[in-house]
């Protein structure tokens, strides 16, 4: 079974982190984001995948290799210009070899889903739909398109955001596609699976198919989900192959961390990283080489490569950019971006008063 991976994005939501990094291949509980999904497609019975690539394409190769070490073939294909989701798909489906009947998977890279995808490939095959969509669950649809479908699981209707959507019900951006629906996308432009796509699809009377699954998923695109996945997958909430899970922290090779520290939450301490005595750091996401000085305080945020968080300063809720310094008596909080490489100065960024 082959697979294509929508990895193009600029994913612009987590800057300053995407600046020299895409998205997918962001550390994430200690191996890229995307190792996740390979592991689990692998796991499913895909053994070859086709990577659409735009965005510092190079570095996709240079991490993934032809995919031997997970047990798949990978090929790469490069979008010269946005083609948006469809238009994506259809452009790396050049590079598939299955015939027009099989089934394809299409995955996205910023995805983390715990659903089973060897139960929606047999939905999908047993309907002889031409597309098989996962539908997650959320309290709140109204931020996102509801997916209502009948008792069969057909889709009925595409509803856009919505005050009153007809179901909690959404699409949660994991497909099966029959290889001539894909092979009907319109080439050489912006084509949106989600706004034309599949509305013409149900319109020609073609069945598309809700695969309704209330597992762990989350879309891994802001810092606040990027911290809570990674957190979520040392924690064990959200299962992998690609994590051994438990003990609530995980240390990576190199990484130091003073007896008198307090690391918790399912924080990530990256290789050659140093949390020094009294400093405390909790649900967060130090990557190779960070630092946490003596009495410093990090939480739910996320520290680049070789970033200095210096003693006594505060860290909540905020990214620190590859190289930053967050000079002692700092308070950075709500958000707060400080880009790669800025030297903040001693108790220059405050948000309450000096006691």
């Amino acid at each position: 079974m082959e697979a294509i991976l929508l990895v193009g994005g600029k994913g612009t939501r987590l800057r300053p982190l995407t600046i020299s990094t895409p998205k997918p291949l962001l550390p994430t509980a200690g191996v890229p984001l995307l190792e996740h999904q390979l592991r689990k497609a692998s796991a499913a019975g895909i053994r070859r995948i086709v990577f659409a690539t735009s965005y510092r394409a190079a570095m996709f190769t240079e991490a993934f290799g032809d995919g031997s070490r997970f047990g798949l073939e990978l090929v790469y294909v490069t979008e010269d210009e946005p083609l948006g989701t469809a238009g994506a798909i259809r452009n790396a489906a050049s590079k598939l070899t299955c015939d027009a009947d099989s089934p394809v998977v299409v995955l996205n890279g910023d995805i983390l889903s715990g659903h089973d995808l060897v139960s929606q490939v047999a939905m999908h095959e047993k309907s002889d739909a031409a597309v098989t969509m996962h539908l997650t669950l959320v309290d709140d649809a109204r931020r996102y398109g509801a997916v209502p479908t009948t008792s069969e699981g057909k889709v009925i209707a595409f509803v856009e955001k919505s005050p009153k959507p007809p179901t909690n019900q959404v699409n949660a951006g994991c497909y099966v596609f029959r290889r001539s629906a894909i092979d009907a996308i319109p080439t050489g432009r912006v084509v949106s699976v989600e706004y034309e796509t599949f509305p013409q699809l149900l319109a020609a009377g073609e069945t598309i198919m809700g695969y309704v699954e209330g597992a762990y998923w989350l879309d891994v695109g802001t810092p606040a989900t990027f911290v809570q996945g990674s957190c979520d997958l040392v924690l064990g909430r959200m299962e992998s192959p690609a994590v051994h899970s438990g003990g609530g922290v995980l240390f990576l090779n190199g990484s130091s961390v003073a007896p008198e520290a307090a690391v918790s939450g399912g924080t990530t301490v990256g290789a050659g990283a140093v949390v020094e005595s009294g400093a405390t750091v909790e649900s967060s996401v130090l990557f190779d080489g960070a630092v946490v000085e003596r009495g410093a305080r990090v939480s739910r945020s996320v520290l680049g490569r070789g970033a200095r968080i210096c003693a006594g300063a505060v860290v909540e809720d905020a990214v620190i950019g590859d190289g930053a310094m967050v000079g002692s008596g700092n308070e950075l909080r709500d958000g707060l971006r400080l880009w790669p490489g800025v030297q903040l100065p001693e108790t220059a960024v405050r948000f309450s008063a000096d006691g």
